[in-house]
């Protein structure tokens, strides 16, 4: 008996790099199949490489997230069975966590519980891991709930950091951290 492929919605808002290493780790995996991308930024340079995978992207408003269906029926038209947040910065509705009960998960650029939270995302992490002289960071992936990054954490990982570190040579090591682990914990989950 065959099993069935999962299909997975990435959500970004941003750049789109990890997306795209995700969706180019599962290019050629039977079983799981990232088939749409959706993004809250109409600018978002996540829609080109949508474009350039030809993989669907759909732009919707932070209003319409919260506050309509539409979401929710782009994902059952598609037959989603899991969503990976990878880089998107707006928080999950209720309704939306309710219909996934862990088959939402998102990556952190830090090691949580350590500078979560609304507004802690990208640089103002990196920033802060430095203002606080952190000797190492890393990233954390967890199951997405309806408060920011306070899901039960799946996988972390840490990098180490030198007081030469500065938050741009921080951030590359988190990517690294990132574009390695993420796929792998993806397939793991849904495995």
């Amino acid at each position: 008996m065959s099993k069935a492929i999962k299909n997975i919605a990435l959500f970004a808002s941003g750049n789109g790099s990890n997306a795209q290493n995700i969706v180019e780790y599962f290019h050629d995996n039977d079983d799981i199949k990232p088939c749409l991308i959706l993004t809250n930024k109409a600018s978002a340079f996540v829609i080109e490489r949508a474009k350039n995978m030809d993989i669907p992207c759909i732009v919707f408003t932070a209003k319409e997230l919260r506050e309509s269906s539409k979401i929710i029926d782009i994902l059952n038209d598609f037959s989603i069975d899991f969503i990976v947040l990878a880089g998107f910065l707006l928080r999950i509705p209720q309704n939306v966590v309710d219909l996934f009960p862990n088959k939402i998960i998102n990556i952190h650029p830090a090691l949580l519980p350590k500078f979560g939270g609304k507004g802690m995302y990208g640089d103002f992490v990196h920033k802060a891991v430095k203002e606080a002289k952190e000797t190492e960071t890393g990233i954390t992936i967890h199951y997405v709930n309806a408060h920011y990054d306070e899901g039960q954490i799946i996988f972390q990982k840490k990098v180490a950091l030198s007081d030469k570190d500065t938050p741009e040579s921080i951030a590359e090591k988190v990517h690294a951290l990132e574009y390695e682990y993420f796929p792998k914990v993806i397939a793991e989950t849904l495995s």
